[in-house]
């Protein structure tokens, strides 16, 4: 072997490093925090707060799935707040108009996944930019939930419909089984379905998935009827945990999701993007929440924590996207 071979494999292995610690930036990142916290606080560590924690996290990660979905594929959804709370109020009002439990929660999911199939049919037949169109049916989903309710929380829901939201199996919140149930199959999806490696792809360089032969339509649609769909169970949870339908439910929720994802490692551009990576992500936003009440720390203040989170976490995925041109180049 000659110098110049060896040299080109020290060189990628120390590419394969980096890239590989970038990866576990996030993680790292949720196990410092972790531990300031828990110094910081005596209760942060007790089990009652760890599942405060997952409770909390639950609702905001289902939907930061879909998001991921979306995000991977080069797209935004920035209704799934408004979904959340159509959804929801659709669920609440067929239940206390006597509709069974089951059907108004199918209602519920069905309004959801239908909201992101318009997402995505008049992004990909229309050619118009997600940012445009979500945007749109934001406030759409908003408007509905509210003319439906009248601006008024809908009350009066059956007793075992609060299973979802506050019930426990053998110790375990309900919420957080749901969301570790949806976790495994959004990853399976992701990492061994066509569906998952054609989200890739297109995220990637949509005209040569085109020219592969992949059906760039029908794919983009099936991202934003999974974000939808997975923004309606995230409001019929909602719905459950408060035993009220809420029109003003998910604000703001949007852009808690595009953080959990792009602090868990995906990037705004497209084509990068993990399950397991959007949910640390959640989970760092939650504890971070989380810790912030516990050392009782103002919630004006806590608005400008996030938002410089979410800053930080969009630079550091341009650094990084620069840095691994860099290293590719």
């Amino acid at each position: 072997m000659n110098i110049k071979a060896f040299k080109k494999i020290l060189i990628n292995k120390r590419q394969s490093y980096i890239l590989f610690f970038e990866r576990l930036t996030p993680f790292f990142s949720l196990v410092i925090m972790f531990l300031i916290l828990g110094f910081l606080s005596p209760y942060f560590f007790t089990l009652n707060n760890l599942l405060t924690i997952g409770i909390q996290v639950s609702v905001i990660a289902i939907m930061a799935i879909g998001q991921t979905f979306v995000i991977i594929s080069a797209g935004i959804d920035l209704s799934v707040g408004s979904v959340l709370a159509l959804s929801g109020i659709i669920s609440a009002v067929l239940m206390r108009g006597g509709c069974p439990t089951s059907l108004a929660i199918i209602a519920g999911i069905g309004v959801g996944s239908f909201c992101g199939f318009i997402n995505g049919f008049i992004i990909t037949r229309g050619k118009i930019a997600p940012f445009i169109i979500t945007l749109g049916m934001m406030g759409i989903a908003r408007g509905l939930a509210l003319i439906i309710t009248g601006g008024n929380p809908v009350f009066g829901l059956p007793e075992n419909f609060s299973f979802l939201g506050n019930g426990r199996i053998f110790g375990i919140p309900v919420p957080i089984i749901i969301m570790s149930i949806i976790v495994v199959i959004a990853y399976l999806f992701l990492s061994r379905h066509i569906l998952g490696r054609y989200t890739y792809a297109i995220g990637s360089n949509v005209e040569a998935a085109r020219l592969s032969g992949i059906d760039i339509n029908r794919y983009n649609t099936a991202v934003y009827i999974i974000s939808g769909m997975l923004a309606g169970i995230a409001g019929v949870l909602l719905t459950s945990r408060l035993v009220t339908g809420q029109p003003t439910a998910g604000t703001g929720y949007e852009l808690d999701t595009i953080a959990a994802v792009v602090i868990g490692g995906a990037s705004l551009m497209g084509g990068q993007g993990t399950i397991i990576g959007t949910i640390i992500g959640a989970f760092i936003m939650a504890t971070l929440r989380n810790g912030c009440n516990l050392l009782n720390i103002s919630a004006f203040w806590q608005l400008i924590i996030i938002g410089a989170v979410i800053i930080l976490a969009v630079y550091y995925d341009q650094v990084r996207r620069r840095h691994s041109a860099t290293l590719g180049g």
